[in-house]
């Protein structure tokens, strides 16, 4: 069955950098877009980054614009986001994600509906 992993979560200092990363198992993702949400303590999830299948378009919240990047191999299925000058709010639990690649994701990417499958979770604390 299909499966996201992630890992490389963990602790850090403000202005610090992580870098996470997720493995996809299970079936081919050739034809789905990859992402990331988070979820911070007593919020609700919300869309981070992803990026097409073919790694040429990425979408981008305002939040992290400009420090975090994206990028995925699409032979190995894996998808990596690279998060620089982090800061305190940037503290949640950061999901995996992947929706298939249709014409509703560019109107639609924000929404955690549309995503077909979703990983465990990984935690990123960011401390002052």
């Amino acid at each position: 069955q299909a499966q996201l992993e992630e890992s490389g979560g963990g602790w850090v200092q403000d202005g610090g950098s992580l870098r996470l990363s997720c493995a996809a198992s299970g079936q081919s993702f050739s034809r789905y877009v990859m992402g990331w949400f988070r979820q911070a303590p007593g919020k609700e999830r919300e869309f981070v980054m992803s990026i097409t299948p073919n790694g040429g378009r990425t979408k981008v919240a305002d939040s992290v614009k400009g420090r975090f990047t994206i990028s995925r191999d699409r032979f190995k299925d894996t998808v990596d986001l690279q998060m620089n000058s982090l800061k305190p709010e940037d503290t949640a639990v950061y999901y995996c994600t992947a929706a298939l690649h249709t014409s509703d994701y560019y109107s639609y990417y924000r929404r955690s509906s549309i995503y077909d499958y979703w990983g465990q979770g990984t935690r990123v604390t960011v401390s002052s």
